[in-house]
């Protein structure tokens, strides 16, 4: 609770014994330099990325964000990082200097119609420098999707290019979704060849455009704190 800007505040006495008491200020504002302090808001200021996703490992890192043609009775295992707030992501993107506060689009990829912006994202912190396997394995673990023989395989693939891994607070679900052909429609994306292969940054207003087309609630970005 700590973590997330909670501090204690006192003690509650009641017939059934004492509990600590524990309170935040959620007043809308945003830290980038700790913005699990001040989740879910957003800062203004901050970087705008689309990233995609894998169809097959969208929705069991994204729950909230399941598509209306999948059916929820495919994602009830009880898997630990389906319920974090604090989850993983892994990439080999080009572009890898992604800073805590920025903001990230999760882009679940799927074609021309099938590929749709789903979720809003925090960065956290960004993990580039990894010495071996193990750590990565143990940066990874229980927060992303993969096992750790997945992560293991993952790292191995190409010793040329190693995964990083990103880590990132999920912060909101889009009420409606729009597509690529809708994005290439809105100037976000410029034609079916620039769909991002990795973390692709986008203007304000490409950003805002989305937020509006998707029916966001805007109140989430906010002033720095």
């Amino acid at each position: 609770m700590k973590d997330f800007g909670f501090h204690y505040y006192g003690i509650k006495e009641s017939s059934s014994g004492k509990e600590e008491v524990y309170v935040r200020d959620f007043s809308r504002k945003a830290s980038i330099k700790a913005p699990k302090t001040t989740y879910p808001f957003m800062a203004k200021s901050v970087r705008k990325f689309i990233v995609p996703i894998r169809p097959e490992y969208h929705t069991s890192l994204l729950p909230d964000s399941i598509l209306m043609t999948e059916s929820p009775f495919d994602f009830v295992e009880n898997e630990p990082f389906r319920n974090a707030i604090s989850k993983v992501y892994v990439s080999r993107s080009l572009n890898r200097n992604l800073r805590t506060g920025d903001i990230i689009i999760f882009y679940r990829t799927g074609g021309f119609y099938k590929s749709v912006v789903t979720t809003l994202g925090i960065v956290e912190n960004v993990y580039t420098s990894i010495k071996d396997a193990n750590q990565f394995i143990n940066l990874c673990r229980k927060r992303s999707v993969f096992t750790d023989e997945q992560l293991r395989e993952q790292w191995e693939e190409n010793p040329r290019n190693r995964p990083f891994v990103v880590n990132f607070l999920y912060s909101y679900s889009f009420p409606r979704r729009i597509n690529l052909k809708r994005l290439i429609e809105l100037g976000v994306i410029q034609d079916i060849e620039s769909a991002p292969r990795g973390f692709e940054q986008i203007s304000d207003e490409s950003f805002y455009k989305i937020l509006r087309e998707c029916g966001s609630d805007e109140s989430i970005i906010v002033d720095q704190a």
